[in-house]
């Protein structure tokens, strides 16, 4: 693991809607410790999904109140249900979370930065943008958004940047043009980025066009974001009789390890590789929703990262992690 997980006890400070569909959450540990973390950073939390405890990440908001944590939470319809889960919480109520942990891993001695948030995506960039401001570095924040009503943290990112904060909202024809963005950067920028899948594929290719290098663009993503509608598939194992149902709120990797197919993982949110296994036949459709591979690999359905992505269908897979219990 790149990073020793600490879970703790939080109580449910407060809770507001920003958007019509994304709701903030305050979270004050009951050991009265928020540990230093870097901006970026994201929280696992504990949430009950249909009864059962689920874990997922959020991202970490800009906050003045050092004693809480502040992540914001988008209901999805078509998500695992860990959105639902968290927006049934009230002030009060007690969730365990994790230790702040960041996987962006940014350069902070260039002096050219670009920041871009899409959607729900703004959530690690708005302590990025922060940093950068106690630095002094004037960095421009591209926002995408369906609507300007669709944009969290609006307000306080217009009084932190000024015109730096530029909002594309497609209802207003101003969507986002990455080729032209990232062809205008200095040649020594950086590009921060969360957002949609759709999104950082096309980024990736956008700033591989421009000819700049593949680890100057830094990127982090959310695993419920996919290309298809997030819905329950099956998996069989090479060499088994065994087919697993997934659900529609579990992900493969949960399947495999609560049926004893023991598959090892880091991130779990489709960025690090780890958990990758072979796929040896696809009955429909794999929906790669990692950014670990190449456009390339997902075109060829070789592997899977069971942690992030699904598929419509049945995947057959060749794991080398067995339980003794697989083989009973």
């Amino acid at each position: 693991m790149r990073f020793a997980e600490q879970w703790s006890w939080c109580t449910v400070e407060a809770v507001s809607d920003v958007t019509p569909t994304i709701r903030e959450f305050r979270l004050r540990p009951e050991n009265g410790r928020v540990p230093p973390y870097p901006a970026g950073s994201h929280i696992g939390v504990t949430v009950l999904i249909d009864g059962q405890p689920a874990r997922r990440s959020y991202s970490l908001v800009e906050n003045s109140d050092a004693g809480t944590y502040r992540i914001a939470v988008r209901l999805a319809p078509d998500s695992r249900g860990g959105s639902r889960g968290m927006w049934s919480l009230t002030p009060g109520a007690r969730i365990e979370t994790s230790n702040p942990a960041s996987l962006l891993e940014i350069d902070w001695t260039r002096k050219n930065y670009c920041l871009i948030a899409g959607g729900i995506g703004i959530t690690p960039i708005t302590g990025i943008a922060a940093s950068l401001r106690r630095r002094n570095i004037d960095a421009p924040l591209h926002y995408a958004v369906k609507s300007r009503g669709d944009a969290a943290f609006l307000d306080e990112l217009s009084a932190l940047l000024g015109d730096l904060l530029i909002v594309h909202a497609s209802d207003e024809g101003t969507r986002l043009d990455l080729d032209a963005t990232f062809r205008a950067l200095p040649d020594d920028a950086i590009a921060v980025m969360c957002g949609p899948m759709r999104m950082l594929e096309a980024a990736r290719r956008a700033w591989n066009g421009a000819g700049r290098a593949p680890a100057d663009l830094r990127y982090e993503t959310f695993g419920s974001s996919g290309l298809k509608p997030t819905a329950e598939f099956r998996v069989r194992l090479k060499g088994s009789d065994t087919e697993l149902v997934v659900p529609q709120n579990s992900s493969m990797l949960d399947a495999l390890n609560g049926a004893g197919f023991e598959v090892i993982s880091d991130c779990q949110r489709g960025e690090c590789g780890v958990c990758a296994v072979d796929v040896v036949a696809v009955e429909g459709e794999i929906d790669h929703r990692d950014v670990f591979f190449s456009d390339q690999q997902k075109q060829d359905n070789r592997k899977i990262c069971p942690c992030v992505s699904r598929a419509v269908g049945v995947v057959t897979i060749d794991t080398l992690y067995r339980s003794e219990a697989a083989h009973r």
